[in-house]
């Protein structure tokens, strides 16, 4: 059996002795396995075999191969074999199986519904297409606890997410402490000014790396979290030419951020660390040149005045080819240990008070090569705790080999394009100040309420949306709405090329009776039910939206739904007018009755040509048979006008269609029905119009209502 890198807690093995081939019958079940062996029982030499493995679970608990040899190559000797599988009507079946320990609990696992939280304690980050590196970046951020509390303490309370790079990392970062599903960083890339998949691309894990550590330094200048960066992460190196034959030394001291070390031809990480301070010999034509002594043999070098409690190590894995005149990647071997003493490469001056051992913390690496890769993280979260792997929105335990042995690299004939990129080591001195916990009162009291507030708002829409088949939108325009709509219809419900009327949403549930919903809506208005009916407005021909009919009251115990049904089946929702009565008709009834009346409900408009705005005016019952002439007292009175006040009188047909009533017809011969609109302003005089058109005012219905179209 192949071995597999597992440790093996159990081995089985399981002949089955299979004779009278010949006499079988065609399907025929033997011992279960799930990997085994052909072979002769004369001459064990001669066999097939197959190689499985597979995690079984309760979706997957059979695994096998559909096929195993070629029935017609049993009988004879072929692929280089001197005998057959099967001799004198016999042969073995023999199965081998071995169980692995599984430490991890994922291994050859399928994912499938896998809960990083649930599983680990930890979420991932929502890869936008192009930012895996980044996610590492942000997962070892959030790790050094000593630096999420530092960010933490920028102010950032009057800030928006999109627009500040501190207040986008604070809400990941309180994101990933609470949150049981991957945090996306969208409004991390935005604060960036990052809109484009292109602006993505444009950066590495390392850039990012520094990106984001120069943004939080300056943001951090002047608050209590100023200097952190540089406490954590800066170091000093020493750059120096030394006169071999003179007193005479040249040096510079410059703080870093990191370390970059050559893999090709190192092979060990204290390899690199020895190569990086190697002298080099300033001799014959290169000697150096001194102020006051000449041309001198001198060493050049590097050496390490202090080491930063967190180390980050860039090892150079890719470099330019000349051969190929083109950058490629290094997977050579490259060892690196869980922990390492770096005293030996600070300077003889340099603060020895503490030691200088190193403990790996994390380690970034890249899968792939220089055109296209994957990046994932393996970190440990705690001093003395597990490692885990940060693979985008997943995470999952692994053992130490995974983060030592697999990651390694190698060249051919063992080549392994997967191979650590980046070191991240912890002091081990000031590891329990580096790593100590988060408390709740770390975190900002703003950021918890802001971001409390968004996940109970999330949380109620997907409970809205996974119930939205039990509930139905109820819109209800009232006689405030429509006074201050200043457009066509009762109001605009859909129309997006206009602006959407703020009318009253109500969300009910399908099996409510109207009569529940019509005393629920009374009492948020504080009106007696009794004084309120509702219209059903309905999608007209035309296009336009207008009250149909009222509901019925003798559909009190019936459901919404059903209502619905009956009567604005073709819509998704239910539009609805709330007509409220002032004083009852008689003794029994507060509304006109519908059927077998002569009475039409309309709805009145005032143009104010001084304004140059609508005014709903509420709605009036006329009569059928009455004349539209006969009607303009009541109309004045509506306004207050005095009541010979001359009027203009227009029917609102649809909002290209505005046409002026003639007073000698009835409003049955003007086609008028219950839910139209009927518009009037004050006649103008000559020298009105005239003062009206100087000042560039509309002075008439239609033209406003034209206007309203090229206005919006």
């Amino acid at each position: 059996m192949p071995e597999l890198g597992q440790e093996v807690e159990d081995f089985k093995y399981n002949t089955w002795h299979v004779t009278n081939w010949r006499h079988m019958d065609k399907r025929i079940t033997g011992p279960e396995f799930e990997a085994g062996v052909l072979w002769n029982p004369e001459d064990p030499t001669h066999y097939i075999v197959h190689h499985a493995h597979h995690r079984f679970t309760a979706e997957e608990s059979d695994w096998g191969f559909t096929m195993f040899y070629d029935l017609r190559k049993l009988f004879s000797p072929c692929e280089g074999r001197t005998r057959p599988l099967i001799e004198n009507d016999s042969t073995n079946i023999t199965a081998f199986v071995r169980v692995l320990k599984d430490p991890t609990g994922v291994l050859w696992h399928n994912f499938i519904n896998y809960d990083s939280k649930k599983e680990t304690g930890y979420v991932g980050l929502k890869n936008q297409g192009a930012t895996g590196y980044m996610n590492l970046v942000l997962q070892l951020f959030y790790f050094t606890t000593y630096l999420r509390k530092a960010v933490y303490q920028i102010p950032t309370e009057d800030d928006e997410p999109i627009r500040s790079v501190p207040l986008a990392l604070q809400r990941i970062f309180y994101q990933l402490q609470t949150s049981n599903t991957p945090v996306g960083t969208t409004e991390l890339t935005k604060s960036f000014g990052w809109d484009s998949l292109d602006s993505f691309m444009q950066h590495d894990v390392v850039e990012f790396y520094r990106v984001l550590q120069d943004n939080l330094e300056g943001k951090m200048k002047g608050t209590k979290a100023d200097g952190a960066i540089t406490k954590l992460f800066v170091g000093k190196m020493k750059s120096y030419i030394k006169c071999v034959d003179v007193d005479y030394e040249s040096s510079r001291v410059e703080d870093y951020y990191d370390i970059e070390l050559d893999v090709k031809g190192c092979r060990t990480l204290r390899n690199s660390f020895k190569d990086y301070i190697q002298e080099e010999t300033l001799e014959d034509d290169n000697k150096y040149q001194t102020e006051g002594y000449g041309l001198q043999d001198a060493k050049k070098g590097v050496i390490f005045e202090s080491f930063p409690p967190v180390l980050c190590l860039r090892l150079k894995r890719f470099e330019y080819d000349i051969q190929r005149d083109a950058m490629v990647k290094l997977n050579d071997r490259y060892e690196f240990p869980m922990e390492i003493d770096l005293e030996e490469f600070l300077s003889q001056d340099a603060d020895r008070s503490k030691p200088h051992k190193y403990l790996l913390h994390g380690v970034f690496v890249h899968s792939g090569d220089l055109h296209g890769g994957h990046y994932f993280a393996l970190l440990k979260p705690e001093k003395d705790g597990k490692w885990f792997k940060f693979d985008d929105d997943r995470v999952t335990p692994v053992i130490d080999r995974e983060v030592l042995e697999d990651i390694y690299g190698g060249r051919f004939p063992n080549a392994n394009p997967t191979n650590a990129y980046v070191l991240i080591y912890i002091r081990e001195a000031y590891i329990d100040e580096i790593l100590s916990p988060v408390v709740h009162d770390d975190i900002p009291e703003h950021l918890k309420r802001r971001l409390d507030e968004e996940r109970a708002l999330a949380e109620q829409k997907k409970k809205e949306i996974e119930e939205r088949h039990l509930y139905l939108t109820i819109k209800v325009v009232t006689a405030e709405k429509f006074k201050n709509h200043q457009g066509f219809d009762l109001a605009n419900f859909e129309d997006r090329q206009y602006p959407i009327s703020d009318v009253h949403v109500f969300k009910t549930l399908k099996s409510e009776t109207y009569g529940v919903f019509k005393e629920d809506v009374s009492r948020k208005f504080n009106i007696p039910s009794e004084q309120v009916r509702f219209w059903v407005l309905v999608n007209r021909q035309n296009k336009t939206v207008r009250p149909d009919a009222p509901i019925p009251e003798n559909y009190f115990n019936i459901s919404m739904e059903e209502i619905h049904a009956k009567m604005t089946s073709r819509q998704n929702e239910m539009k609805l007018y709330m007509e409220v009565a002032n004083k009852p008709i008689n003794d029994k009834n507060w509304f006109p009755p519908i059927e077998g009346n002569n009475h039409i409900m309309v709805f009145l408009k005032y143009f104010d040509p001084d304004k140059q705005s609508l005014e709903g005016l509420g709605h009036l019952y006329i009569q059928k048979f009455g004349k539209v002439g006969d009607y303009t007292r009541v109309f004045c009175e509506k306004k207050e006008f005095p009541l010979n006040t001359p009027l203009k009188i227009y029917e609102e047909m649809k909002p290209n269609m505005i046409e002026e009533m003639k007073p000698k017809s009835t409003f049955q011969q003007s086609e008028i029905q219950d839910g139209d609109i009927i518009c009037f302003q004050k006649a103008l005089t000559e020298k009105e119009i005239q003062e009206h058109t100087t000042a560039g005012r509309i002075c008439f219905i239609p033209q406003f209502y034209e206007s309203l179209a090229l206005r919006i």
